[in-house]
């Protein structure tokens, strides 16, 4: 196994930044080199010892030219996976055949008759090292090396085995971002079974649209959760919880609030350290095959209960790796940080460090909590070298009038990962003027539907305001226009041409993969659409723009309008309603717009009203940032409304297929609200 040592420190900023103008102009910053890599920092980036260890066993001398070893990486898709398992040291047999049906998508398969197990590659050399340090809002730490994870790991399986867990059944959670959430996490993968979580900031409606669809036998849930210093309890929904979910066996609570806390009027309900502590552990790892599930996530549509999308154990961990290792130069002891709860996809994606023998450091509560100053200290002190954190996140650090680098020492961070949003050419220089100017900043995307990134960063390519340095290795990457045809240079639609090992499964309760094609495929036959508009650059970046579906994105954490729709409607005074993601102040505000019923008025105390239902029923994110009553919805001759259509009016870009509208006049009220300008 190569052994995935710390990188050197990176370089300084390059001068030809601050020539541009980096603290006279930010807005005008696109496009300029910020940032780039030392002689001395290519050669010690872990792409050299892959690239000369895919040298001496395919033949293939990249002669550090990272596009030439893009270019491999897809045209040599199954040497290029392959290489990746030997590299690394993947535990488990991987079998004779790398990829099958090659060419299909959805269809393609890698490693079709590899077993393997998710948490026995996590656990792996389990010593004194660090492998958590979580903390709390409220100052609460725990740090556990990674042979205490393996073995509250291994005992917390062993509870979950004698309450009848195994292979394939569904583990949902509703918890905060402890270390006790990637201990259940990991337990239920010792044994097969599937993993499903969201944060405790969603209310009985949206909890139950996901797990209720995954039909789990064990629930872990919180009796509460801190914000901003406030305690918000949560064994009253708990309670309706579980007992709306009819396929639960037992139920585990996460006495997080009050160590007390008294479970007992929940059927079937045991405490956190209760079951580590009477539990006989399991001894060994449960292999299971490539393709078998390990998490289900969701992403919502525009219509119907959010999808649950399910993702396979190799597909994850090997697109981790190669993401962790390869993309973002992680080694062994190094500290990665992202700031993320368990129902966003960075936090599955953050827990993968493991992999590498890297310690994650998990944060739970408000990052602004008691002030910007919060996650910054927190960098300080546990020396992190990777920091993540959301485009939003950036610009109200900035907003805030806080600077990072005349507060706190960053000597050990090297590298600031950004997504959920496109971060802007001001973000940009927000970072090398107040938070680090020796700094590698990486711009990623990806989503939930891949569980990881189609675009991201690379340790020996310089880094371009306003621009996402590369595709992903292995990742057949493209931009096409309208006749789906490659585009360099101009807007149009980010896809993957070519098969990857990171595409889900399938989707839950989609027996015939109808949805799951629906979903991606359709747009463009047997090409991954994503639903994102992007430009590629001549030198191999990419620009993205935002989204080009209906899927809002408020905050960086795709939501569905669906779920926004189910609380609105539910109001007489609303007749029709239609909500949509605008672009404003370098991140996405949710719009509500609402039809009124004859003699009702959107007065303050609705839009109050309105408000208060959407955040108890989906979550804080969902709540409209604008409420706006309108004469008249668009809608299809089918009757359905288009939000697509709407968007983009408010955005300024032409309207296709208007003559498929029933009411295409509608259309003109949405031109020039005041409401929506800056």
């Amino acid at each position: 196994m190569s052994d995935p040592s710390p990188p050197a420190s990176h370089s300084k900023t390059l001068e030809t930044g601050r020539a541009a103008g980096l603290d006279a102009n930010p807005d005008k910053l696109a496009g300029t080199c910020l940032w780039q890599p030392t002689a001395a920092d290519v050669d010690a980036a872990q792409l050299q010892d892959f690239g000369r260890f895919i040298a001496a066993n395919y033949g293939f001398d990249w002669n550090g030219d990272f596009q030439a070893m893009w270019q491999w990486s897809v045209d040599k898709m199954p040497n290029f996976w392959q290489g990746i398992w030997q590299w690394h040291g993947i535990i488990g047999e991987m079998g004779s055949h790398q990829l099958i049906n090659e060419t299909a998508m959805p269809g393609a398969q890698f490693f079709p008759d590899a077993k393997i197990n998710f948490a026995e590659n996590l656990l792996a050399e389990a010593d004194d090292r660090p492998a958590i340090s979580a903390h709390g809002e409220d100052g609460r730490h725990a740090i556990l090396s990674r042979a205490e994870l393996k073995q509250q790991v291994m005992a917390l399986a062993g509870w979950m085995q004698s309450n009848g867990i195994g292979q394939g059944d569904r583990v949902a959670a509703y918890t905060p971002n402890t270390a006790e959430a990637v201990i259940t996490m990991l337990a239920a993968a010792t044994l097969g079974a599937v993993y499903s979580s969201c944060s405790p900031d969603f209310g009985l409606t949206g909890a139950v649209d996901r797990f209720g669809q995954i039909e789990p036998k064990l629930l872990m849930a919180c009796d509460g959760y801190l914000y901003t210093g406030k305690p918000i309890d949560r064994m009253a929904l708990i309670a309706d919880l579980a007992a709306r979910l009819p396929t639960l066996e037992a139920v585990l609570i996460l006495p997080y609030l009050d160590k007390a806390r008294d479970c007992s009027h929940i059927p079937n309900a045991v405490c956190f350290p209760d079951a580590i502590r009477t539990a006989t552990p399991v001894t060994k790892f449960h292999r299971i095959g490539f393709n078998d599930p390990l998490y289900i996530l969701y992403s919502s549509g525009t219509t119907g209960a959010p999808k649950c999308i399910v993702h396979g154990v190799g597909g994850t961990l090997i697109q981790h790796i190669k993401e962790h290792r390869l993309h973002g130069n992680l080694g062994a002891g190094d500290a990665m940080f992202y700031f993320t709860t368990c129902g966003w996809m960075m936090w599955n994606w953050l827990v993968s460090a493991l992999a590498i023998k890297a310690k994650i450091i998990l944060f739970e509560g408000n990052p602004f909590h008691p002030g910007p100053q919060r996650l910054w200290e927190l960098a300080e002190a546990e020396n992190i070298a990777v920091f993540g954190t959301s485009a939003k996140y950036i610009d109200a650090v900035r907003k805030a009038g806080y600077s990072p680098r005349d507060a706190v020492r960053l000597d050990t961070l090297r590298t600031l990962l950004s997504t959920g949003s496109p971060l802007s050419s001001d973000g940009f220089a927000f970072v090398y003027q107040k938070i680090k100017p020796e700094i590698q900043l990486c711009s990623i995307s990806g989503g939930t539907d891949i569980v990881s990134c189609f675009v991201l960063g690379c340790p020996v390519l310089p880094v371009f305001a306003g621009e996402i340095q590369t595709r992903g290795l292995g990742m057949k990457t493209d931009v096409l226009d309208d006749n789906g045809d490659s585009i360099t240079g101009q807007q149009g639609e980010l896809c993957c041409t070519a098969p990857f090992p990171s595409m889900p499964v399938k989707f839950w309760n989609d027996p015939d993969g109808s949805k799951y094609k629906s979903a991606y495929f359709e747009h463009f036959t047997g090409v991954w659409r994503h639903g994102d508009w992007a430009t590629m650059t001549p030198r191999g970046g990419m620009i993205i723009h935002g989204r080009s579906d209906a899927t809002l994105n408020p905050g960086g954490v795709r939501i569905g309008t669906a779920e926004i729709y189910r609380q609105v409607e539910a109001f007489d005074e609303i007749v029709e309603a239609l909500v949509i993601g605008q672009n404003w102040d370098n991140d996405v505000r949710v719009i509500l717009f609402v039809r009124m019923a004859d003699n009702a008025r959107l007065d303050d105390h609705l839009k109050q009203r309105i408000s208060a239902a959407v955040r108890a029923g989906a979550t804080p994110r969902h709540v409209p940032a604008v409420i706006i009553a309108v004469p008249d919805i668009p809608r299809t001759r089918s009757g359905k409304i288009t939000e697509l259509a709407v968007r983009d009016i408010i955005h300024g870009r032409a309207v296709k297929n208007t003559e498929a509208l029933a009411n295409a006049e509608a259309l003109a009220f949405f031109k020039d609200l005041a409401e929506l300008k800056g």
